[in-house]
């Protein structure tokens, strides 16, 4: 059985879980995710919540199943978080912006899509998601697998770097 999930297991329970199941759990994600890299991503993400105990077994009829099932969500979150970022991301600036028959405003859109251009991906879509998706960090946090504090500072930093490259823009206007 495995061991008590607010102290984590130990490198022992560790090595016996990988050596019973993770050809098991491997091929489960392969099969979901389709992509060995992000199986690979999936396992580490499994067996650190293990190790750092963020994952509560309880009182488990199988621990195969409950490993199977570990994996069949975060397949299945990576695959949400994924699909958000094809979908609202991805977009091109074309998609975000709509043109506009003023001039001044459609001067400040096109600095305004060279600006996110110029940010960080991960930045960049914290932007997009906070500001023309309208999520809350915390949605974000869930989306990105990140922490709450990361979004924030990520949106925080973008924050900064957007106004810095629009300021001058905005100063010409």
């Amino acid at each position: 059985m495995m061991g008590s999930a607010k102290r984590g297991l130990t490198a022992k329970d560790l090595e016996r879980i990988h050596g019973e199941h993770v050809t098991a759990m491997y091929r489960h994600g392969l099969a979901l995710l389709r992509d060995e890299t992000a199986v690979r991503d999936l396992l580490q993400d499994v067996f650190l919540k293990l190790a750092e105990g963020r994952v509560d077994p309880g009182d488990l009829e199988s621990e195969r199943a409950y490993l199977l099932r570990m994996i069949h969500h975060g397949a299945i979150d990576r695959l949400r978080r994924d699909k958000v970022r094809r979908d609202h991301v991805e977009k091109t600036p074309e998609e975000i912006f709509q043109s506009s028959p003023d001039p001044d405003r459609e001067a400040f859109r096109r600095q305004l899509e060279r600006a996110l251009d110029q940010l960080p991906p991960e930045q960049r879509e914290i932007v997009i998601l906070k500001l023309w998706e309208e999520r809350t960090f915390d949605e974000i946090s869930k989306i990105c697998g990140i922490s709450l504090n990361t979004a924030a500072s990520r949106y925080r930093y973008a924050l900064d770097k957007l106004r810095g490259f629009l300021r001058p823009t905005y100063e010409e206007l």
